[in-house]
């Protein structure tokens, strides 16, 4: 076939998640270090419709993320090279370029049985292919070590008609968990219902339930409480790969019919711990540090709500976690005041007082000690661009 020497290229891409914006970038990657190509991109949901214009269209190849049958038959319609960058699903006879999730499964069974879980569930959706090989091998690896997984299928699609019902169905088989467990989520938005539903009921994060999603949704993670750790899709490695083979094929080349790209690794945030902690005692020691540390609780009201004295639970802990209780709290209080001081704009005064520390000053010289610059220089360092923060 001939070639134009700019070929036009539509990318049917959404872009209100972080994955397929990475593919995006991916993509024009592979245009910047093999010549421009014209390209039709436009802010796009994954449900959106096809252009009206593409039926047509006399371009030159299609990358999709195909999500309706009215998709994918507009893009078969057009008879022009295509790369399917979401599921085979709907377009079997495209080339698929996408994520490896044999291997997601394997990575967060590692995950778990390296930090010594031995219980383990999955909480998952039936509506694709990609969540049920997630899952498979998630499970497959867990049997292969001698465990076994309980497995909460979701009731329906992620639009389900009543939350409630759904969060109550959830809430009940959290309760009926042995704990602590180790829980796969097949997806982000999952592995936030799982987190909320865990606060409704008062089981612990990490302590009793930790929970691990996928796809590394930025604004899901970061926006759950406690933030959710997350397998990160490798979407740059997706949109590269998938932008060299529509090269191959708009030159009239033949290419693989499917290309598997390993994921990068799990991003480790609230919802998982270094360790499972199997003694009681430091579990719920650690609990109760974990929610009243920024409330100003100190070592001695713990130890008289467990009925312990201070140097066992100081000798449990150092056992446990290689620190005593007030380094527990100093930890809990620091983390938190990172978080305020790299999402927010509230002065050191008011962050002193939101985590639990009776002086600003003492705040200040910790901080300092503790990270080798003021909470203002971090501030600084942590949010570059806004240029509005004095050194306090």
């Amino acid at each position: 076939m001939s070639r134009k020497t700019k070929p036009h290229v539509a990318l049917l891409i959404e872009t209100t998640r972080t994955y397929a914006r990475d593919i995006l970038y991916g993509v024009k990657q592979y245009i910047a270090e093999h010549g421009t190509w014209s390209t039709f991109i436009e802010l796009r949901s994954l449900e959106s419709d096809p252009p009206i214009w593409l039926n047509n269209w006399s371009g030159d190849g299609i990358l999709t993320r195909t999500f309706t049958k009215k998709m994918s038959k507009a893009v078969e319609c057009t008879g022009l090279p295509a790369i399917e960058l979401r599921s085979p699903k709907l377009s079997p006879k495209l080339p698929w370029v996408g994520m490896d999730n044999h291997e997601m499964g394997y990575m967060v069974a590692e995950h778990f049985i390296n930090r010594g879980y031995t219980n383990f569930a999955t909480y998952t959706l039936n509506t694709e292919v990609f969540f049920e090989e997630r899952v498979r091998n998630f499970i497959e690896t867990l049997r292969e070590r001698g465990h076994q997984c309980a497995v909460l299928p979701s009731s329906g699609d992620m639009g389900e008609a009543d939350w409630e019902e759904s969060q109550n169905r959830l809430c009940q088989w959290l309760k009926g968990l042995p704990k602590p467990v180790g829980i796969y989520a097949a997806n982000d938005q999952l592995g936030v219902h799982i987190l909320d539903a865990c606060q409704r009921v008062d089981i612990s994060v990490p302590e009793e339930v930790a929970v691990v999603g996928n796809e590394n949704e930025e604004l899901l993670c970061e926006f759950a409480s406690p933030s959710l750790t997350s397998v990160q899709f490798d979407g740059r490695q997706v949109g590269y790969r998938a932008a060299e083979l529509l090269d191959l094929l708009m030159q009239g080349k033949r290419v693989v019919k499917e290309t598997l790209i390993a994921p990068l690794g799990v991003v480790i945030r609230g919802s998982t711990d270094d360790h499972v902690i199997n003694d009681r005692l430091v579990r719920t020691a650690v609990r109760i540090i974990r929610k009243n540390a920024t409330r100003g609780m100190n070592v001695d009201e713990v130890c008289q709500q467990l009925n312990v004295s201070r140097s066992t639970l100081e000798r449990r802990m150092k056992e446990v976690l290689k620190r005593t209780p007030k380094e527990e709290f100093l930890r809990v209080q620091f983390k938190e005041v990172e978080r305020l001081l790299r999402e927010t704009n509230l002065t050191i005064e008011v962050i002193a007082g939101q985590t639990g520390f009776s002086h600003c000053e003492y705040l200040q010289n910790t901080f300092k000690h503790r990270y080798g610059v003021s909470p203002g220089q971090y501030r600084k360092t942590v949010r570059p661009n806004r240029g509005i923060f004095a050194d306090q």
